[in-house]
This record gives C-alpha cells, sequence and structure tokens, in this order.
C-alpha cells in the first residue's frame, strides 16, 4: 500500500508534536529548577537581612562607597 499525501502529512505531524512534547517537558524542567532556585534566594536573603545591624528597629544600610580600602 502506498502512503498517501495525507498519511505522509500526518506523519509530519505526530513527529512535530513528538518534539514539542520534549521541548515542553524539558522547560518544565528548568522553569521548576529555576523555581526552586529562586526559593532557596529568597530564603537566604531573608536570613542575611535578619542578620543585618539595626538602630531604633530600622535596618542600617551602609553604601560601600563610605568604606574606604585601608590604602586610601
Amino acid at each position: 500500500m502506498e502512503p498517501t499525501d495525507a498519511d505522509a502529512r500526518l506523519t509530519d505531524l505526530e513527529i512535530k508534536a513528538s518534539f514539542a512534547e520534549d521541548l515542553l517537558d524539558t522547560l518544565n524542567e528548568i522553569v521548576a529548577r529555576q523555581q526552586a532556585q529562586i526559593d532557596r534566594l529568597t530564603t537566604e536573603l531573608s536570613t542575611l537581612r535578619n542578620q543585618m545591624p539595626t538602630a531604633d528597629g530600622a535596618p542600617i544600610f551602609r553604601s560601600l562607597r563610605d568604606e574606604l580600602p585601608p590604602h586610601y
């Protein structure tokens, strides 16, 4: 039996759908890893903020420009 044009088109669509499904799975894994990393960084940032010295209950923000290296 000779494959028809419709059969070839259907096969092409099935191949494209398979690649699209694989790509979607890969992107899903990447998004899940990124969200886990964002969650870890958010937790770390919160921990660092809690370690900052405070004055009168308000955090003290200093600029790195205020801290000159010893050779100046």
